[in-house]
């Protein structure tokens, strides 16, 4: 099962805790959910952490989700999954899939309406014919909602973006909205500010005391392929490739507030409001700010309770008597805990990187792959600037098909004198203090590489990497890269 399917696998075992027993099962509901996300945001294949004894490891994933996602992969089912989802229609996770439809109307919906084979093609007929505006708690907003959200479903593709490329599209939006004065600060929400390796959806949220003006601005990005909703604190756009980008506004006393409640996972949310409700003096969390709860025998909160705003994050922590936590470490993994003590971890910086071990400069190297755009000079000024301590030129290995061994020789030793000279005029009391000469080195199908042990001397060490033959069985490429990989270099 793919990472995708796992993660769908999961939602829909929390779905079916949710109808037979929402309070009794309320906290393996809670484990599922987060497992669902925890592999939903994993970098490798579930699978194959599993084969490697780390799926345990994984933060979000306790040890008998594992042992029964283990089964799965092992003998391609699972008794303990089948027992929960058992008895519930499969119509109901199907129409789980449009946004606006939870578990508990979807098997209201599939129940009331017969919906079996196609439940999501059955139901948006039946909408469209009126069948739904008459069922009980169900109007025509309600029917017109549902057919909008099929509507989209249909229209937009169910992927998700890495996260360099929904970084790219967000600094985009971010410098054509910083053109309107109106905007005081703006801010990139959810996954893509917890750098998690997948984004959906994209979110931004701006300061501003003129919200109609900033979404005006916003729904006019040259970019836009079309305005989906347009309302008085949020609108949404469609970008080519079918990309959603929602942006929120609100006032400047109160962006702290709305940042870190978009911000942080789900299951941080809940937990920091289980913390707040938990506090000697009872606190009520939102996008808007804090309340104090009032105690009295209904625990309703009054309405007219003071709401206390926050500009920024950091007060809003604060006021919980709680160290700032990081975007990157909102994921409910034990970081509340850590903010009560001041024990927050220091994460790492771009200033705490002192080198770079993969760079190609445009030295001809007459490789068949490409060639970096900056001299070598230009990069060692660079590096400089960065306050970088070391870096390597690893460009690809000059063409095996192209090339004799006596030239790729040849080739290799003009490169070595290069980077001599590089490091024999490095500037005095820069933090640069050393250049490597390096390859990045085609590994072949059978595991050897097209540069000879001779040419392999006279470089400080060597990259390898698979750049054809990606076919091939996996116990073949294993062997392949680990032939590879022996060599000394």
């Amino acid at each position: 099962m793919t990472n995708l399917e796992i993660k769908e696998l999961l939602k829909d075992v929390a779905a079916a805790l949710k109808l037979k027993d929402e309070k009794k099962n309320r906290f393996r509901i809670i484990a599922y959910e987060r497992a669902a996300d925890a592999v939903e945001h994993l970098s490798s294949e579930a699978k194959d952490l599993f084969d490697e004894g780390k799926l345990e490891d994984v933060g979000g994933i306790g040890e008998n989700i594992a042992k029964h996602l283990g089964e799965i992969f092992e003998k391609g089912e699972s008794k303990h999954f089948n027992s929960i989802l058992r008895g519930i229609p499969e119509s109901v996770f199907e129409l789980m899939k449009i946004p606006g439809i939870g578990a508990k109307r979807a098997y209201f919906l599939s129940k009331a309406l017969n919906l079996k084979k196609k439940p999501i093609e059955e139901l948006e007929k039946l909408a469209k014919e009126g069948k739904v505006e008459g069922l009980e708690g169900m109007g025509k907003d309600t029917q017109e909602a549902i057919l909008q959200s099929i509507k989209e479903v249909k229209g937009r593709k169910a992927r998700r973006l890495l996260l360099p490329y929904a970084e790219k599209i967000s600094q985009g939006l971010v410098s054509w909205m910083k053109k309107e004065p109106a905007v005081k600060e703006i801010e990139v929400l959810g996954s893509l500010i917890r750098k998690v390796s997948t984004v959906g959806d994209i979110d931004l949220a701006v300061a501003t005391d003129e919200g109609k003006k900033v979404l005006t601005h916003f729904t006019k990005y040259p970019k836009s392929k079309r305005v989906l909703d347009r309302g008085d604190k949020k609108a949404s756009i469609i970008l080519p490739g079918d990309i959603q980008i929602d942006l929120m506004v609100t006032t400047p006393n109160s962006f702290g507030s709305l940042l870190q409640h978009f911000t942080g996972s789900k299951h941080h949310n809940i937990s920091l409001r289980e913390y707040a409700k938990g506090l000697k003096k009872p606190l009520s969390l939102s996008e808007y700010g804090v309340r104090k709860v009032i105690s009295n025998k209904s625990k309703v909160q009054s309405k007219n309770e003071e709401l206390i705003k926050f500009k920024t994050e950091k007060e809003f922590y604060k006021f919980l008597g709680l160290e700032w936590i990081p975007p990157e470490i909102r994921e409910d993994w034990g970081e509340i805990e850590a903010a009560k003590e001041n024990k927050i971890p220091k994460l790492v910086n771009l200033e705490d990187v002192k080198g770079d071990l993969q760079i190609h400069s445009d030295f001809d190297i007459e490789t068949s792959h490409d060639l970096g755009l900056s001299t070598m000079t230009e990069v060692v000024k660079k590096a400089n600037n960065l306050g970088y301590e070391y870096i390597a030129f690893t460009e690809h290995n000059p063409s095996q098909s192209g090339h004799s061994d006596k030239q790729i020789i040849e080739i290799l030793k003009k490169k070595k004198e290069a980077v001599e000279k590089l490091n024999n005029d490095l500037p005095e009391g820069g933090p640069l203090k050393g250049v490597f000469n390096s390859l990045e080195i085609d590994i072949l199908p059978n595991g050897n590489l097209p540069v000879s042990d001779r040419g392999l001397e006279l470089l400080d060490f060597a990259l390898v990497s698979i750049h054809s033959s990606f076919r091939q069985s996996r116990a073949k490429q294993t062997q392949r890269i680990l032939r590879a990989l022996s060599n000394p270099k």
